[in-house]
């Protein structure tokens, strides 16, 4: 009878550290691959910006990095700062930008990360800190830019780096689509639960936590998801609007996915754009009246 009890325990131990192993391969795996999984740069051949100006600058730790301006900022009632999703690019927004000016006369500055579109260097999350941080110095220093003038704006993983740009240099408005409330949700949503208690905190290399952040900035956050998004659900972009201290304008577009929002809102997707926007177009009103 003894020997089956040891024999029962000896079983119980070797698929104890079985499991153990396996779950601490799956963690060094996770910490080592996390940020190619959330950086995923498209390869070329680009797509051609055309005659659409473009600006250089460089981070402050040497990395080369460019933009692209649609609008006149000098003339404009603010700049949106844009960031783009984790496999998207700036050139991609341009007609997205070129509407918005259309619209409301604001001016667009389409943000690059490294890594992206021809440029050098890795894309990492303390990297998306520095080239958050060189066009925003660029944009207020070069283009001068007052801070009461900005606007920032971010999709998918630029929801995450407009979100911490904005605790560090507070813009008139944000405006979000398709955000996630935190990288650790997102882990967990893609990995399992198991992750998002003890592992977290342990294996992370990406910060983000929007819904948190959001709930400290003194600026009006508007959000638009789609409710057939199968990369971020919608869920997150509720919770997200829910937990922003002000509320600017919520859009939920059912029948959009993670990228089709403007495409398949129509009217009611620029509409909110426009409301967003509002500080900024009622205040230019107000002064051409004068």
């Amino acid at each position: 009878m003894g020997s089956i009890v040891r024999g029962i325990s000896m079983t119980v131990v070797g698929v104890l550290g079985i499991v153990i192993a396996l779950l601490a391969i799956l963690s060094i795996a996770t910490w080592a691959f996390q940020e190619r999984v959330a950086f995923q740069p498209e390869r070329p051949p680009y797509p051609d910006p055309g005659n659409t100006p473009r600006v250089d600058y460089t981070a402050s730790d040497g990395q080369k990095l460019f933009a692209y301006v649609i609008g006149d900022p000098s003339s404009a009632p603010g700049l949106i700062l844009a960031f783009h999703g984790n496999a998207d690019l700036a050139v991609r927004q341009i007609d997205w930008a070129r509407e918005i000016v259309s619209r409301t006369g604001m001016a667009v500055m389409l943000t690059e990360y490294r890594g992206y579109m021809g440029l050098c260097g890795r894309p990492t999350y303390e990297g998306s800190h520095l080239d958050a941080e060189a066009a925003y110095a660029f944009a207020r220093d070069s283009l001068h830019i007052p801070a009461n003038h900005f606007a920032f704006f971010g999709h998918s993983l630029g929801t995450g780096i407009a979100a911490e740009l904005a605790v560090r240099h507070p813009p008139r408005v944000l405006i979000l689509e398709a955000p996630f409330t935190s990288a650790r949700d997102m882990a967990a949503l893609v990995m399992g639960r198991w992750i998002n208690s003890f592992f977290w905190p342990t294996i992370s290399r990406l910060h983000f936590d929007t819904q948190s952040l959001v709930r400290a900035l003194d600026v009006p956050v508007s959000v638009a998801h789609g409710g057939r998004d199968r990369v971020i659900p919608s869920r997150m972009g509720e919770a997200v609007f829910g937990a922003a201290c002000i509320k600017g304008e919520w859009l939920f577009v059912p029948e959009a996915s993670h990228s089709n929002a403007g495409e398949l809102g129509g009217e009611s997707y620029w509409q909110w754009i426009e409301k967003s926007l509002a500080p900024f177009t009622a205040e230019s009103k107000t002064k051409e009246a004068r």
